[in-house]
């Protein structure tokens, strides 16, 4: 039996009629063929009782099957992930993230992402501290282990992480200084703000510290990072009508199909809540 449930994003809900081998009950449920399946299987799109499953596990009948058959993709080609990694020590590295990949696994995608590429490459485990958005490039930390994971996390709690951004801006209209809005509080995207608060939006905050005006009626911006919302500086300079160059979602001209806007991490630096070890990295 299948809910209809999700159809329009591929997802399909299956209560199991029969027992027998996953990959035989969906071929007898879904309009997929065997390649079909597996492939979704390996790329993690398929769910057992709520787990996500990567084996062709046996299914006994009233079991919950969650596939999603139209996955995400973020496919990449040629990349040198040893050369993405500009620092590695016992406790954590230093990863220079490129545009067009998450930062770790989505609910329908568990090998397209940095998280993924960059533990495959390096033969370790990988923790995730913090986010980059998908068509954010730049740099990003990821722990080795849980108790660094652990002890950074608290660093970002107390906004012990100073985090410095470049940005290339449709217009030439902002000033360098602070600038705060206030952010729905909805997972869904793109994020709404708002210079008036309002009960329970959360406060978004940013220094603007450099203005570099360019030709076609652009800006570069250099931007110090106070809090960190999910599509904040995006969201931000969106509303300030200086959307990111390729932002489409915010405002911006349409460039292309690529997730990619012209928005770094460039600059990260932090002492080691490990080895109280100051650190400081740097695109430049």
């Amino acid at each position: 039996m299948q809910s209809a449930r999700g159809f329009e994003y591929g997802v399909r809900h299956i209560i199991s009629p029969q027992s027998g081998r996953l990959i035989d009950v969906l071929l007898s449920t879904l309009s997929l063929d065997r390649t079909e399946i597996e492939f979704l299987l390996g790329l993690g799109s398929i769910y057992l009782n709520h787990k996500r499953v990567k084996e062709d596990f046996s299914v006994s009948t009233g079991d919950y099957l969650r596939v999603h058959t139209k996955p995400r993709r973020f496919p990449v080609f040629n990349i040198n992930w040893n050369d993405r990694v500009i620092f590695n020590d016992e406790n954590f590295i230093i990863a220079n993230k490129i545009s067009g990949i998450p930062v770790h696994a989505s609910v329908d995608n568990d090998q397209e992402h940095l998280q993924f590429y960059l533990s495959k490459t390096l033969g370790c485990d990988l923790f995730v501290t913090h986010r980059l958005d998908v068509p954010t490039r730049g740099l990003i930390v990821f722990a080795k282990n849980l108790k660094f994971q652990s002890e950074f996390n608290k660093l970002l709690l107390q906004r012990e992480m100073t985090k410095i951004y470049k940005a290339t801006v449709e217009g030439q209209g902002l000033q360098t200084g602070p600038l705060t809005h206030y952010m729905e509080p909805s997972p869904r995207a793109p994020k709404t703000v708002s210079h008036e608060p309002h009960e329970a939006w959360q406060d978004c905050v940013l220094e603007i510290l450099n203005i570099k005006l360019l030709p076609e009626n652009r800006s570069e911006l250099k931007i110090h990072l106070l809090t960190g919302r999910t599509h904040q500086i995006r969201a931000q300079l969106g509303y300030e009508k200086h959307p990111i160059i390729g932002d489409h979602a915010y405002g911006a001209k349409k460039i292309d199909d690529i997730e990619k806007i012209e928005l770094e991490a460039n600059e990260l630096s932090f002492v080691d809540p490990i080895t109280n070890q100051k650190h400081s990295f740097n695109l430049n």
